[in-house]
């Protein structure tokens, strides 16, 4: 079997990462890939966003089956245009990847289906917004409609904050088109969690419960990023509200697009805020996270290939998917002045010895081979991966990974999974 992995983050370096673990799996190709995964795979100069590039590949290739990781070409349509040239892809069409490329018509199903979230307006005039945020005041949540690379989300703490995250998003453009309409949403308070969950359609299956660091530092300070680190399971998700959340809102969500006459099929990816064991959503992704990819699938059990052939066959009702008990800790380390201004370019060394300590993996994300030496060409450029028996374990050994690693300027978070600690 050949297989193809669309991106070049972490997520995917990660997703090859498994697939290499089905002994049926001949041949994997990664558009474009990165270090780490030209280590395990072949890279292609193909953007992710090539969707035509990318259907003359596959077919000239022969590829059986493709894996999408990032949201853009999922929101362009890559699923559809695959499935026309007869190729088979795991993903949701274009349609259901609204859920994430627009936050308006995710608000507004939720609010329509009853499913429970913030209340919220939506605008496209700077100055409404302004104004309703001045009757709200604060703290309020102000987002760009669009992909913003998990960047397009502001928790303004102070009015003033708000007003200026408006200009910045609407009158300065800073994420482009994907700022000509926001979302202000009240501002929940709790513990944020993610349940991501394979689909067919019908069949919804939890993946074990997983928690995003979104900010830059400790203690939760700082700007929003593509994500700092993560952990699962996460304890806040217990059982029973793991059972609730699919009862309330995955399966509520997966009926109300097929009201709207659009069958989800793929991941769905839930953000949750939870307070006195209530959840509500914070948003849709329509993929794998990243990082939570990195702790999810390293405690997966039963075979990627097997699960998305079931679910692109309408058959995930017949397949049993286990997990491990034990605990997965990823520390992202970037590059100094994440998410804002950083420069790229500086020498890695130390991932072999880092790899060496039982049950690591580093999984590459912004990296390259420059004159035969390991170099940093993104923001997120590490994430050290660990499994252990318990949280501890599992945090302790993953900043022993940390140790062995260098490059100038790497910053990391130094309390990824310590929110786990409190409960164990």
């Amino acid at each position: 079997m050949k297989v193809l992995v669309v991106g070049s983050g972490g997520r995917e370096h990660t997703l090859v990462w498994k697939l290499k673990q089905n002994s049926n799996v001949e041949e994997i190709f990664v558009a474009s890939g990165n270090a780490g995964t030209d280590q395990l795979a072949t890279n292609i100069d193909i953007k992710a966003t090539n969707i035509t590039g990318l259907i003359e590949f596959a077919k000239k290739e022969g590829v059986d089956l493709t894996f999408v990781g990032p949201e853009a070409p999922l929101v362009k349509g890559i699923v559809d245009n695959f499935k026309t040239a007869g190729l088979k892809i795991f993903g949701p069409t274009k349609k259901a990847a609204q859920l994430e490329g627009s936050k308006v018509f995710s608000k507004d199903l939720m609010k329509k289906y009853d499913i429970p979230t913030a209340k919220y307006e939506s605008f496209t005039d700077p100055q409404e917004a302004i104004a309703y945020i001045k009757q709200e005041g604060a703290p309020i949540v102000v987002k760009a409609e669009g992909l913003a690379a998990g960047k397009g989300v502001v928790v303004a703490q102070t009015t003033k904050e708000a007003i200026k995250a408006v200009e910045t998003i609407m009158v300065n453009e800073k994420f482009g088109t994907a700022g000509n309409r926001i979302v202000i949403e009240e501002f929940l308070t709790g513990e944020e969690a993610t349940v991501l969950a394979f689909t067919d359609g019908d069949t919804i299956i939890p993946m074990v419960p997983s928690q995003d660091h979104k900010q830059a530092y400790d203690g939760d300070e700082g700007p929003n990023t593509g994500g700092m680190g993560a952990y699962a399971p996460a304890p806040v998700v217990t059982d029973e509200l793991l059972e609730e959340v699919k009862e309330d809102i995955l399966v509520p969500t997966i009926e109300a697009l097929k009201e709207e006459g659009i069958q989800y099929k793929g991941v769905l990816y839930t953000g949750l805020m939870i307070e006195d064991n209530k959840a509500k959503v914070l948003e849709y992704n329509v993929r794998f996270g990243d990082p939570e990819a990195q702790v999810v699938l390293p405690l997966l059990e039963t075979d990627l290939v097997e699960i998305a052939e079931a679910v692109i066959d309408e058959r995930l009702g017949k397949v049993n998917i286990n997990w491990s008990p034990k605990t997965a800790v990823c520390v992202i380390m970037a590059s100094e002045g994440y998410p804002i201004d950083y420069n790229t370019g500086k020498e890695i060394t130390g991932i072999a010895l880092a790899e060496k300590i039982d049950n690591i993996n580093v999984f590459q994300a912004g990296t390259t081979c420059k004159n035969n030496q390991l170099v940093t060409v993104g923001g997120r450029v590490l994430g050290v991966t660990a499994v252990g028996e318990d949280y501890q374990d599992t945090i302790t050994k993953a900043y022993q990974g940390i140790d062995k690693i260098d490059f100038k300027g790497a910053h990391y978070r130094t309390d990824i999974g310590d929110k786990a600690l409190g409960y164990e």
